[in-house]
């Protein structure tokens, strides 16, 4: 869990699911994952990173049509949303932060993982497989049922994610990506 570090919210340190401490402040925009004093390495996700990071646009956008949300805060599905899936499905493995009350880190949330930024990808695509999987199952339709198991047959998540990574060039333009 995490806990201020100073009255009001400001210099939020965060309990690390590995259970080393790090501080909000010391994370910024453009990191996707850090090297923690662990040994491991830990995924970085904030509430301005795009969902694109972890999702095609095309896909995205099919989302926040499907996806009523009920939050003013929040008016259309985003990253909030994929992180609340991801801390939902590991709880133990997420620790979220609200940091909207620190006008010196430039986010509202954070999110750190206990898996590394390219496992996080990999969580994030299964999960919403899951929740297509789950949509189309309401829908009463057997055929969008079978069409929808008969294309996911075929799916590789990881080729997928590493497909996509190289495409969106992870590891230039966009370092929060």
């Amino acid at each position: 869990m995490s806990g201020p570090s100073v009255p009001g919210g400001r210099g939020e340190e965060l309990t690390l699911p590995c259970g080393k401490k790090k501080r909000a402040r010391d994370l910024d925009m453009g990191m996707r994952e850090f090297d923690c004093a662990c040994g491991d390495a830990h995924a970085v996700v904030m509430d301005v990173h795009p969902p694109d990071r972890f999702l095609p646009e095309f896909l995205v956008e099919v989302l926040r049509e499907a996806i009523d949300t009920t939050s003013d805060e929040m008016p259309e599905f985003g990253t909030p949303h994929l992180m609340g899936i991801v801390l939902e499905e590991f709880p133990d493995q997420v620790v979220a932060a609200d940091c909207t009350d620190d006008q010196d880190v430039g986010w509202a949330m954070l999110w750190v993982t206990d898996f590394d930024s390219r496992r996080l990808h990999e969580v994030v695509v299964e999960l919403v497989v899951e929740l297509m999987e789950h949509a189309v199952s309401h829908a009463d339709d057997d055929a969008a049922m079978r069409e929808f198991e008969s294309r996911m047959v075929d799916f590789d998540v990881p080729a997928f994610v590493e497909q996509y990574r190289e495409e969106r060039d992870l590891s230039s333009e966009e370092p929060y990506v």
